[in-house]
């Protein structure tokens, strides 16, 4: 009975390890490719526009509302306690230091994430990767450096723009529907907020960047069982992309603000 007990949970727990393992041996290969000629500048820019430009619109729209509905159902409760004032502190301390960085990344995740695991399975399945190594081009260096590099460096900037426009959705609401000073509300939002508030959520979502990347193209690299296997691949890939953000959101939260 314990044997069977250990072997059911067991066999998950090496798996886990194992993909543990290789994720990570895939990141440092990529790391070590990454500074290795010939630099590709062309295949970086290209993942730049679909990585970040493509997202900027769906990013913009999510945090938008976002700011919107913090300072919506924020403002019934400030009322009680006649602090109105203090709604623009907290949609702007919210957005920049969690609610951008995590939206950001999850639409990424699904939108990108998920591209980039169906496009290297649907390689990897029609041998194409394969055939990489015959033309003696290192697939990791040709397919994930530059998506790795153009996620970690794309995501703080929709970040960014996200703190901005959720920034400005909460001023909107605030303002036009609540009839609050602007004024008010604008030097409510600014006199506390901070340069750790907005930098740490702009190192967050460079993590988050690269932890999409590296899954993603794990996932696609190790697709197995033809366009079955790249349907499953593609589904894990947005789950464990967005699982791990939660996690990393945490464990950086923690470390970040921790005092």
């Amino acid at each position: 009975m314990i044997n069977k007990f250990l072997e059911i949970i067991g066999r998950p727990a090496i798996q886990f390890v194992l993909e543990c393992g290789r994720m990570g041996i895939l990141f440092f290969s990529t790391l070590f490719w990454m500074v290795r000629p010939p630099y590709r500048v062309r295949l970086f820019f290209k993942q730049m526009e679909e990585i970040g430009v493509q997202s900027v619109w769906v990013a913009m729209i999510t945090t938008t509302f976002t700011g919107g509905i913090l300072a919506l159902q924020s403002y019934s409760s400030f009322k009680r306690f006649d602090a109105e004032s203090l709604i623009g502190t907290m949609v702007a301390i919210s957005i920049c230091r969690e609610l951008s960085p995590i939206l950001v990344g999850l639409i990424v995740a699904g939108r990108v994430g998920s591209a980039m695991a169906a496009e290297l399975g649907s390689m990897k399945v029609t041998e194409q990767i394969d055939a990489l190594y015959t033309l003696a081009v290192n697939p990791i260096q040709y397919l994930i450096v530059p998506r790795m590099i153009a996620c970690f460096l794309m995501m703080p900037v929709l970040t960014l723009f996200g703190d901005i426009v959720g920034i400005s959705g909460g001023y909107l609401v605030a303002t036009k529907i609540y009839d609050l000073n602007p004024i008010t509300y604008i030097r409510s939002s600014f006199d506390f907020l901070t340069y750790e508030d907005v930098y740490s959520g702009l190192i967050k979502s460079a993590i988050f960047g690269i932890a999409i990347a590296i899954v993603s193209c794990f996932k696609g690299f190790n697709t197995q069982g033809g366009a079955v296997g790249v349907g499953k691949a593609t589904t894990s890939a947005v789950v464990i992309s967005m699982m791990l953000i939660l996690i990393l959101d945490y464990i950086m939260g923690a470390l970040f603000f921790s005092v």
